[in-house]
């Protein structure tokens, strides 16, 4: 037993364990059920001896911690003092019998040692239990109340998980001290699954930090939670070896916290909850009243609205579906596009049939899936398969996505409409196909896993993506067009490294992982997309050669570690979109005027523009220039810009806004109305003022469909704004609303969303039919309660309000029942003083009053301090102008 260490901590624990396995060995000949017994006996000794190192490792442990550890050291010698006696007897051929009657008696004395080693085995495991029971009665109710709880939801892909948890997470983590909702998959990034939990419960940024362990960041979360009340959501868990690693980041001193996890598979479910208290909760299909109510909802916006000639084949259809939300989500978008006559959905019904039949092994969701693909046209089909690229679960910006789909050639211009324009399409027939899906941030989209398992799937099969997620997978024989790097080429086998060796047919490169073993960039002669997005390690010498690739159109160094770029990158006359977003840069290089085709540069509020920014006429968008921190001559230049469609401006150093800068800004913005500008963002500091506006803006942009001004209140909504006829999304931080600001935004014809925001404004204000919003959709109001009157916004679907939480009775006064086509509110809380009674009750009653009006869907956030601190300066409450 060499190495078998007794110890004041442990006592003779570790011995005993080293000796109980040396007793399973068949020389012991111990019987089966001995041998189980021996096994619960070691795993129940290892976890006392794990939990005996940490406690003494406490300074000074209460008198019943102290009292239960002297238990289980004296325990442990009684037990291996019989387990030695044991051993030497079977081991004992001193004697050494000779005779035939003294091998039995010797070999009968041995049975009975045998038999008495089953018994003491039975009694200290009884012994073993009854200390254990003991410390956890010392330890009392409350000990046990305040350890986590794990739920556990447990069910096959589609049946929506991932959309329970989140809802109970919403629900509910209003009520905690700190909360995080992360998503694992199937090859996590175990450092950064640790950094975002990190993250969201101390709602400090550690995503891209690149210091530490695992061990180290276990350890900082853990300390962080300890005595804190928490809810975690750990989402989409494949192995029991992940939940290992990441349940050693939850304190046991928890307060009543409460862990919930999601898995496709029972064997992790279950180990879920023997870590802790738990409880595996199994999903079900949706019964037949369920999966109705779903249909129709996305189909017909109501269960009651379904024609009746097609009730029939509606649930035929829905029988096919065998109670998957997802797979009824799928062949409502598929749905959606057909006419609604009994023989098309018949033929959608017949067509789900027949691929069942073909290959009875093919499960109903990848027949509906399948259905769906091949009803796409090609150039979606193009764009869907293109989302194979991404990582399961990545957030997915849409802009970004059009961009690339045009860089890679899937979209050209047609008509009067740009590439991106019809990019917007394609992204919107998708969505409205439910095969991709907005997350709760609106600015962002994911697959979900079902549906990029399949796409991937014929991704490969067509060699439209190669993808290298695990070590252990194999690439086909077929030319590398588009490469999506999600582990280190390092990590890989010789066979991947060789068969990505020649990379010089590749189309696209993205890299998702930390630092790969990337060959010269000389070797991707053709690339016309490349995107190192969130890679914080790349450096200068990385992009070596990038002048060289005279085809590439498209180039993402969103936060990564660059802190400038590279001359040659003016030799890159073919790039269309150039993103180099928060990074260490502070000036763009002079060569960057000499890209004549660029149309989309996104630099950032910390980076300047060089002189000439007149040369790049192609520009379309610009995102986001703090023209406080740029010369006159510069603002100068950009308003030269004929083609520039999309603006995003930041005004932020006051000390550098002298009246002269801010009539040129003016200057600047006037002459782009002139052109094509479409979309204007303005983010300006609150003491500001609006003087960097036109006054009057006179002749008025008349091609804007997009405007959103905040920051510095304006002190009423400037007149030139109802001229407006085309603009679609209005967003303004005002000092108070009155009738005459209503008529002047009421009176747009294509206005579809508002958001105001009046801050420190309390009195009511009552909105009529008179003021028009004929057309209008979704409405944010921050600051004034309002009453809406019969005939006011009669399309109003989305509304958003903010609410006293000690004065939740206001929204009854909204009367909310003049609004007929109202599907979802959603409430901002805010309250004066801390009190979490105050804020449950709000929304307790704000649910209550939408239930009562609306009878659909409502939503509650909460959002604590005081209204007057809920500066634009920081995160806006509203949302921000959407297309």
């Amino acid at each position: 037993m060499e190495g078998a260490i007794v110890s004041i901590a442990t006592g003779a624990l570790k011995p005993v364990l080293m000796k109980l396995a040396t007793l399973v060995c068949n020389e012991y000949m111990i019987s089966k059920e001995v041998h189980k017994e021996i096994e619960t006996l070691s795993s129940e000794l290892t976890a006392i001896h794990s939990f005996l190192l940490k406690m003494s490792e406490e300074e000074n442990p209460d008198a019943q911690d102290h009292a239960w550890m002297m238990d289980v050291r004296e325990l442990s010698y009684d037990i291996e003092d019989i387990i030695d006696e044991f051993m030497v007897r079977v081991d004992d051929d001193s004697a050494n019998p000779d005779g035939f009657i003294s091998k039995c008696k010797n070999s009968l004395a041995k049975m009975k040692t045998r038999s008495r080693i089953a018994k003491a085995i039975r009694d200290f495991k009884s012994q073993i239990t009854k200390v254990g029971d003991r410390h956890a009665s010392n330890d009392g109710c409350e000990s046990m109340q305040q350890q986590p709880k794990v739920i556990s939801i447990v069910g096959f892909g589609g049946l929506g998980k991932t959309t329970l948890a989140y809802q109970v997470y919403q629900e509910l983590k209003g009520k905690f001290d700190c909360s995080a909702f992360l998503s694992v998959s199937r090859n996590p990034n175990m450092m950064r699954i640790l950094r975002t939990i990190l993250s969201e419960v101390a709602q400090r940024d550690y995503a891209l930090t690149e210091d530490g362990y695992e061990q180290q960041l276990i350890i900082k979360i853990s300390n962080f939670l300890s005595n804190k009340r928490y809810l975690i959501v750990i989402d989409d868990i494949w192995k029991v070896e992940i939940w290992n690693i990441i349940k050693g980041a939850f304190s046991m001193s928890s307060q009543c916290s409460k862990i919930i996890t999601t898995t496709r598979i029972n064997d992790v479910a279950r180990s879920c909850c023997s870590s802790f208290s738990g409880h595996v909760y199994n999903i079900r299909p949706l019964n037949m009243v369920h999966s109705r109510h779903l249909f129709h909802r996305r189909l017909f916006n109501s269960e009651e609205k379904c024609p009746s000639h097609l009730e029939e084949v509606s649930d035929q259809i829905l029988k096919k579906c065998d109670g998957l939300p997802l797979a009824i989500i799928a062949i409502s978008g598929l749905l959606v596009n057909k006419p609604m006559t009994k023989d098309q959905w018949d033929h959608v019904k017949n067509s789900i049939g027949s691929a069942l039949e073909r290959n009875p092994s093919v499960d109903v969701m990848i027949s509906i899936l399948s259905l769906s693909y091949y009803d796409l046209p090609p150039h979606l089909k193009t764009c869907l398969l293109h989302l194979s690229i991404f990582p399961e679960d990545y957030l997915i910006e849409k802009d970004d996505l059009i961009l690339r789909w045009v860089a890679e050639g899937f979209i050209h211009k047609k008509g009067s409409y740009t590439s991106f324009e019809l990019g917007e399409m394609c992204f919107n027939e998708l969505a409205n196909r439910n095969l991709i899906q907005r997350c709760s941030n609106k600015d962002d989209w994911k697959v979900h896993d079902t549906i990029l398992d399949f796409i991937i799937s014929m991704s490969i099969k067509d060699n439209f993506v190669t993808l290298v997620a695990s070590p252990d997978q194999t690439i086909g024989t077929n030319k590398v067009r588009r490469l999506s790097l999600q582990i280190g080429i390092e990590d890989g086998n010789s066979i991947l490294q060789r068969r990505l060796s020649d990379l010089s047919h590749a189309r696209s490169l993205d890299v998702f992982c930390y630092q790969p073993k990337l060959p010269s960039l000389l070797e991707f002669r053709h690339l016309r997309v490349l995107s190192f997005r969130y890679c914080k390690w790349l450096k200068s010498h990385c992009i070596a050669n990038i002048g060289r690739l005279f085809q590439l159109r498209y180039l993402n160094l969103k936060k990564t570690g660059l802190t400038e770029l590279p001359e040659e990158i003016g030799c890159l006359q073919s790039l269309e979109t150039l993103n180099v977003m928060d990074n260490h840069m502070v000036q763009l290089p002079q060569c960057i005027t000499r890209l004549g085709n660029l149309m989309h540069l996104f630099i950032g509020n910390q980076i300047q523009l060089p002189d000439g920014i007149a040369k790049m006429q192609a520009l379309e968008t610009l995102q986001a220039v703090d023209l406080s921190k740029h010369s006159s001559n510069i603002v100068k230049e950009l308003g030269q810009l004929k083609n520039l469609r999309e603006l995003n401006l930041l005004i932020y150093d006051y000390d550098a806004c002298t009246e002269e800068h801010m009539k040129t800004i003016a200057s600047c913005l006037l002459q782009l109305g002139t052109y094509n500008l479409r979309r204007l963002n303005i983010m300006t500091s609150i003491i500001l003022g609006n003087i960097y506006l036109p006054d009057p803006w006179c002749p008025a942009p008349l091609k804007l469909e997009g405007l959103d001004i905040s920051g510095s209140p304006m002190p009423r909504v400037p007149t030139w704004i109802g001229s407006l006829v085309n603009l679609k999304r209005l967003g303004l931080a005002l000092e108070g609303v009155n009738c005459e600001d209503l008529s002047i935004i009421g009176c747009l014809p294509s206005l579809l969303q508002l958001s105001l925001r009046v801050p420190g404004y309390r009195d009511s204000l009552i909105i009529s039919g008179c003021y028009g919003f004929s057309c209008l959709r979704d409405f944010c109001f921050i600051g004034q309660q309002p009453i809406f009157t019969a005939g006011s916004m009669p399309r109003l679907e989305l509304l958003i309000l903010n609410i006293n939480a000690s004065k939740p009775e206001t929204v009854t006064n909204a009367a909310l029942e003049n609004l007929p086509c109202l599907m979802t509110v959603q409430y901002l809380l805010y309250q004066y003083n801390k009190n979490d009674h105050e804020i449950e009750n709000a929304e307790a009653a704000l649910k209550r009053a939408a239930y009562t009006y609306l009878n659909k869907r409502s939503k509650a956030s909460r959002q604590d301090g005081q209204c007057s601190r809920l500066g634009p300066q920081a995160s806006r409450p509203w949302p921000a102008m959407h297309n």
